[in-house]
């Protein structure tokens, strides 16, 4: 898969280009991947579970919410140990929100990271109660194993908000409404809440385990939101190019609202680039932090240029 070319000038990328994202990410998501298996068991209604674990432990993801909650925290001096519990949290709902968007009733899609949708192994029936109960479990799991001598409750009061927040009527499910229902002036909209919020929440999570300051905290909104955004735009332009048919080409616009749907791929192309710059100005005011910015950087070039790919150890 060819890099997008985005015309930008990165002096940030010679901070440190040893840095070797793939391997933290992968060493991250094999930890993730552990906790997450313990943190959604078989249990009774056992097909629930099983729905469940479909979509949580599923083999294609790339587990991008956790990991960047995990290195938002360490850009703070914050304990991974602190960061595991709401990264997991993130993975359920991460998962409970793509369950939902699949459905034939909203986005109608058969796959899903390389394998059949959740409700065409269990069902439309159990894959709603699957995302359902993947939710609250989310909530649960922070609140429970979230070690208290490493988050102060308040903290870990706002994780839940921000959390709440993101995937509720204002936030991921607003739109989902509007991807479902509005026009094609939405489209801003839609791929800010859709996939921006994810993002967002991913990266302020991170920082508020870590007890980053508000002006810091809205630094990381404004970054994650960008970084959401950015990687569903060259998500869309690379399938684009892929395109054989314009039999594909018609069915990719009427299942949703993408800047290559509605402006085509110049325009999305250039909807990167500026995401792409807008993203890595943010952590400029991380400068102070040194070395520990480095892995959000590196997000931001891997969602642009897809400089790897994960293989087997996704």
């Amino acid at each position: 898969m060819s890099p997008i070319q985005c015309s930008l000038s990165v002096p940030t990328q010679s901070k440190t280009p040893q840095f070797d994202l793939k391997t933290y990410w992968t060493t991250l998501t094999q930890e993730i991947n552990q906790k997450l298996d313990q943190a959604v068991p078989i249990e009774y209604p056992d097909k629930i579970y099983e729905a469940m674990r479909y979509s949580v432990l599923a083999k294609g993801a790339k587990r991008a919410p956790p990991v960047m909650c995990v290195a938002a925290c360490e850009l703070f001096g914050g304990n991974r140990l602190a960061a595991f519990p709401t990264a997991c949290a993130l993975e359920m709902v991460h998962a409970a929100s793509l369950i939902h968007d699949d459905l034939p009733c909203m986005d109608d899609d058969p796959s899903r990271r390389g394998q059949p949708s959740n409700h065409k192994i269990y069902g439309v029936d159990m894959a709603i109660l699957a995302g359902d109960a993947l939710f609250p479990l989310g909530f649960r799991h922070i609140v429970s194993h979230t070690p208290s001598d490493l988050v102060p409750e308040p903290q870990l009061l706002c994780v839940i908000a921000e959390i709440a927040r993101a995937v509720g009527s204002t936030g991921m499910a607003a739109g989902q409404f509007l991807d479902l229902e509005g026009g094609p002036n939405s489209v801003e909209f839609v791929q800010e809440k859709k996939f921006g919020e994810m993002g967002e929440c991913s990266a302020v999570c991170g920082g508020l385990l870590a007890g980053a300051t508000d002006d810091e905290i809205q630094r990381l909104r404004r970054y994650g939101r960008a970084v959401g955004v950015l990687y569903q735009v060259v998500d869309d332009i690379l399938e684009a190019k892929m395109m054989k048919s314009k039999v594909d080409e018609e069915k990719k616009e009427k299942k949703g609202k993408s800047y290559v749907a509605v402006y085509g791929v110049e325009k999305a192309i250039e909807v990167a680039e500026e995401l792409r710059a807008k993203a890595k100005k943010e952590l400029d005011g991380f400068e102070k932090y040194g070395d520990s910015v480095v892995p959000l950087y590196s997000f931001v070039d891997y969602a642009a240029d897809r400089g790897f790919s994960f293989g087997e150890s996704s």
